[in-house]
């Protein structure tokens, strides 16, 4: 891949495919569309440059193409055509967007002299993409295609790292180049494509603050990921002897057993002693992460006014933004973090001693998720607990390359009692815009991401908006086992009108769909709907010794099994007398 690609002639569908090859991209993520046909004819004479996956859903390959990006630290591929396969997109685009995630969405679009004339499909994509991706361009000739597809991986790749879209009139894809060569750099893709250092003052000032803190923590977001500094984290609150809380994206970023680990943070899926350890916090540092409302429990773990805030973040407009009241760090997590370390004495071994004990305190604060309430409105509360099923499956099949987690119940369920047992981005749940019917199809680019077995958790709302990827899953026979927990619901949005709307269910109770006939009809090798967690532990067995296409429906107790104003198993998830903000 050193030299210049051979020299022929090129239509702009082929130099696209061959400008992909070049820098590295290997699989991409579609849907087909009368716009789009050239492209799929260039991939067809070029069976060997890059791996389609045909998709039942542009949205869902979106997702596919995210997931695969996240598991892999590169640029995830997707293509759909103008009009629908556009507008579908949009929602994969926007989590992307608003979690950080490097995406390139290639899409066709109508001839250039059809515009303006109300064609079929005809839509403005720039406008439509405006708001959910960082960068934008429509190839007006055939020849820009190389230089456009480099532009877009590094403002895919570089600062924030997040989605951009590329769109191509059909034209432009039958049209022949007149270039003689396209130079690869399979390296472009690869996060994160800079590392700027912040301005040596501040991080003077940041270290001070630090080494004089008596309760100092580090919370810690998908940033940390994004530039591999899962190590130099750990040094640096080994270093301080600080606490490490992390939001769900940030989950895997220090392995469970690391004994400066305090736990998730904030009000969905937020421990009792993590958040009171942030809120008697005196000067927390904040790595890669929006620090928003979700995960800082309304701006209360740690108190806005009452904490020193210190953050490092690629984007100016995220450091600080949130809790303005300390000193920003802008630049490359990992560079920033040696920068701070440099600067840093170690603390005394006593006084890490008696931090370490403070932590281990905090930690072992949990509500326990046994203690549910007893009665149902209408009679006792009936089915399996989401976190003994949790547990008992990552006991069962700790070889899973990811495991994936709808919004809702699976939510807090896997980010709490799914294990990590070294540092790593394994565990993905989208908490950008918590969308629905995600897990489904991004099982799907986890395992062409890592190439073994994938453990997904949805439920009963999200199983409803993403089924049909289930023949996505049963044509490629991939190792995937999905665990739907159904209650008969859209049960988070219920618990919200239960306990702050008088009871007043509205609009969350749609009919229930048997998804294990829906799995058959697929091609599923395996449905199953375990009462028991012994039942459910045979399931689990056989997936492990023979992993393939898998479905397990598991009733869990109703949402709605409670007496306000709040329930101990709600308590649990992150739950408090108040209103959750989002």
């Amino acid at each position: 891949m050193g030299t210049a690609l051979s020299e022929k002639m090129r239509t702009g569908a082929e130099l696209i495919v061959e400008t992909l090859a070049g820098f590295g991209v290997d699989t991409i993520f579609g849907l087909p569309g009368d716009t789009g046909v050239g492209l799929y004819n260039a991939m067809y004479d070029n069976p060997d440059t890059l791996k389609h996956i045909l998709v039942r859903d542009e949205r869902h390959a979106v997702a596919m193409a995210d997931s695969y990006a996240r598991l892999t630290g590169t640029v995830g591929v997707a293509e759909v055509s103008s009009g629908g396969g556009t507008t579908y997109a949009v929602g994969g685009l926007g989590e992307a967007m608003a979690s950080g995630i490097p995406l390139l969405l290639i899409t066709s679009d109508i001839h250039s002299s059809s515009r303006g004339t109300g064609a079929l499909t005809e839509i403005d994509q720039v406008a439509l993409f405006t708001a959910v991706t960082k960068w934008r361009a429509v190839v007006e000739n055939v020849d820009q295609i190389p230089n456009m597809l480099r532009t877009a991986m590094r403002e895919a790749t570089t600062g924030r790292p997040g989605p951009v879209a590329i769109i191509v009139p059909e034209g432009i894809l039958d049209e022949v180049s007149s270039l003689s060569s396209v130079v690869p750099d399979p390296e472009i893709i690869r996060l994160p494509g800079e590392r700027p250092a912040a301005r040596q003052s501040l991080i003077e000032s940041a270290a001070d603050r630090l080494q004089a803190a008596q309760q100092p923590v580090l919370v810690l977001g998908s940033g940390v990921f994004t530039s591999r500094a899962e190590a130099a984290v750990v040094e640096l609150a080994e270093q301080l002897g600080a606490g490490i809380a992390t939001s769900i994206h940030g989950r895997g970023t220090v392995a469970d057993h690391d004994p400066h680990l305090l736990g998730i943070s904030g009000n969905n899926g937020g421990q009792p002693g993590t958040n009171r350890y942030l809120e008697e916090a005196d000067v927390v540092l904040f790595i890669g992460t929006r620090a928003n409302a979700t995960n800082t429990n309304g701006f209360t773990c740690p108190q806005r006014g009452r904490v020193f805030p210190i953050h490092i973040d690629m984007d100016s407009a995220i450091a600080g933004v949130n809790y303005p009241d300390g000193i920003a760090l802008i630049g490359d997590a990992l560079t920033v973090v040696r920068q701070l370390i440099a600067a840093l004495d170690e603390v005394a071994p006593q006084e890490k001693r008696s931090r370490l004990e403070r932590i281990a305190a905090a930690r072992a604060d949990v509500t326990d998720p046994h203690d549910t309430p007893g009665q149902e409105e209408n009679g006792p509360a009936a089915g399996l607990l989401p976190a003994d099923c949790v547990k008992l499956i990552a006991s069962l099949v700790p070889e899973a390359g990811s495991v994936f987690a709808d919004p809702g119940t699976p939510t807090p369920n896997v980010a709490n009692y799914w294990p990590v047992s070294k540092p790593g981005r394994t565990v993905i749940i989208p908490r950008g815009h918590g969308p629905m019917g995600y897990a489904i199809p991004a099982a799907v680019g986890g395992y062409f991401a890592t190439k073994a077995p994938v453990v997904s958790f949805t439920a009963d709302g999200s199983f409803g908006m993403a089924s049909g990827e289930l023949e996505t899953v049963s044509r490629f026979k991939l190792p995937i086992l999905y665990v739907q927990f159904t209650n008969h619901s859209y049960g988070w949005i219920k618990m919200l009108q239960h306990l702050y709307y008088d009871k007043k269910y509205f609009g969350v109770d749609p009919g229930t769909i048997d998804p294990l006939p829906v799995a058959m009809a697929s091609g599923f090798a395996k449905t199953a709907r375990p009462t028991t967690l012994a039942e459910l532990e045979t399931v689990v067995r056989e997936f492990a010794q023979n992993p393939q296409p898998t479905y397990v429906d598991i009733e869990v107790p109703h949402m709605i099994a409670v007496t306000p104003p709040v329930p101990a198993w709600y308590a649990a998830l992150g739950g408090n007398s108040e209103r959750p903000v989002y």
